[in-house]
């Protein structure tokens, strides 16, 4: 069996809702094992959408999905699931992913669902609260902590299923500077392939090595955040700016 290099691959990814709009107009992008890569664009530019289709959430008519070499098919319900184990999205309000009567139990959620149970599922549970360095809240319910903690809660539940890709959708918004940091230090800590959509530029520059803009539906740049983030022009039409003062 060959050894997986890619953890991501979309072919020709075409998608258009039902009351015609065109979101997406043939996108192919592939995303390596380990890579850290920061999705850039306006709003409406059709991040969300591409996302959803990662695991399934939407079902594009044209192109294809894999994640970890496995076909993305939403009819095919067990893969499906096998899907959903292998790519963890933790959207941009950490409440949408925290609802149980504790942090621990909120962790626990996903892999107990997966027919994780004992040891194997507490186990699954501290290792994820260690890695977001939340490991004494486990017994606190989440509303009592702070916004930033919550995030980092966030992302333990999508930790907790070994996934190969971590998606983040605006991972630094409303963080303060210490948040920020302490979030920046635990996503580069983590031996997992990371997308990270972000409106924040210096987030992208400071965690993602490369940088893709989708604009329009399609993708128009794909290379070096720094190169990307230099060229004023590209960022000007697409509608993405650096904050005044910031310097490469």
């Amino acid at each position: 069996m060959s050894e997986l290099i890619n953890s991501l691959v979309i072919e020709d990814l075409a998608f258009a809702y039902p009351d015609g709009n065109q979101a997406l107009f043939g996108v192919n992008l592939k995303v390596k094992r380990g890579e850290r890569v920061a999705l850039l664009g306006p709003n409406g530019a059709g991040k969300t959408t591409l996302i959803l289709h990662l695991n399934g959430i939407l079902n594009s008519g044209h192109g294809r999905v894999f994640v970890a070499d496995k076909l993305v098919d939403s009819k095919d319900k067990d893969g499906l699931k096998q899907i959903r184990s292998k790519i963890g999205i933790v959207f941009q309000d950490p409440d949408d992913q925290l609802f149980m009567p504790t942090v621990g139990e909120d962790v626990a959620f996903g892999p107990y669902n997966m027919g994780i149970r004992g040891a194997e599922l507490d186990r699954a549970v501290d290792e994820a609260l260690a890695m977001v360095h939340m490991s004494e809240f486990k017994e606190r319910p989440p509303h009592h902590l702070s916004f930033g903690q919550r995030r980092r809660v966030a992302v333990a539940t999508v930790l907790a299923m070994k996934p190969e890709i971590l998606v983040l959708d605006e991972p630094s918004s409303n963080l303060d500077p210490a948040g920020r940091r302490e979030l920046a230090e635990i996503l580069r800590s983590l031996d997992v392939t990371i997308v990270m959509v972000t409106h924040d530029l210096p987030y992208a520059f400071e965690l993602c090595e490369r940088s893709v803009i989708l604009s329009g539906g399609v993708i128009v740049a794909d290379g070096k955040t720094g190169d990307i983030l230099k060229d004023q022009a590209l960022l000007a039409q697409h509608r993405l700016e650096l904050p005044v003062g910031f310097s490469l």
